[in-house]
């Protein structure tokens, strides 16, 4: 299932909306993570640039086959040998991938979907204890020249109600990643 009010513009536009580095390292995708799966890698924004700084395997996920054929092709071109992709809607039939296997999930402006907790499901399922979440969105306390409608764009405390706190802990709390976006990290209890 695609999530909702999900149209990506075009990639140079796209690429410019973030500040990759910053966000990188303020959500803690390192050398210290060796298995890292994304929900929604779209044009490969974070995907590339994560897969030079952590120390394993990324597993990319996306509904969109363009949105993969255009990743396939910029892990061929940068010859990456680290990421594996797979065209999979992972709220219906979720990862595939082993019960606490993974050291982080990437959920990635992709929050604004019906069902949100279902992101969380799935990463409680596969992440390995003490496993971390990585989120970011759309701010909504500024005017952003992308992004979902505000009606369905979730503020950090909507973020914060969708995360079962029998499930997961606040690791590092909302903050402002300018220019329109802010974060959180969470850990599996």
């Amino acid at each position: 299932m695609k999530v909702r009010d999900s149209g990506m513009p075009h990639v140079e536009l796209w690429n410019r909306l973030f500040d990759v580095d910053n966000i990188l390292f303020e959500l803690e995708i390192n050398q210290q993570v060796s298995k890292l799966v994304e929900i929604g890698s779209g044009y490969g924004t974070f995907t590339l640039p994560a897969s030079k700084k952590i120390a394993g395997m990324i597993y990319a996920f996306d509904v969109d086959r363009d949105m993969i054929s255009y990743l396939d092709q910029h892990i061929e071109l940068q010859d990456i040998n680290n990421v594996i992709t797979e065209c999979r809607d992972v709220l219906e039939y979720t990862t595939g991938l082993d019960d606490n296997s993974v050291d982080y999930m990437m959920l990635f402006n992709i929050l604004h979907d019906e069902k949100p907790e279902k992101f969380f499901d799935e990463a409680y399922r596969i992440l390995k204890p003490d496993g971390k979440v990585g989120v970011i969105h759309w701010r909504s306390d500024i005017e952003t020249p992308r992004g979902p409608s505000l009606s369905i764009r979730p503020r950090p405390e909507d973020v914060l109600g969708y995360v079962d706190s029998n499930m997961f802990k606040v690791h590092k709390a909302p903050l402002i990643l300018k220019p329109y976006h802010y974060g959180m990290v969470f850990s599996k209890k």
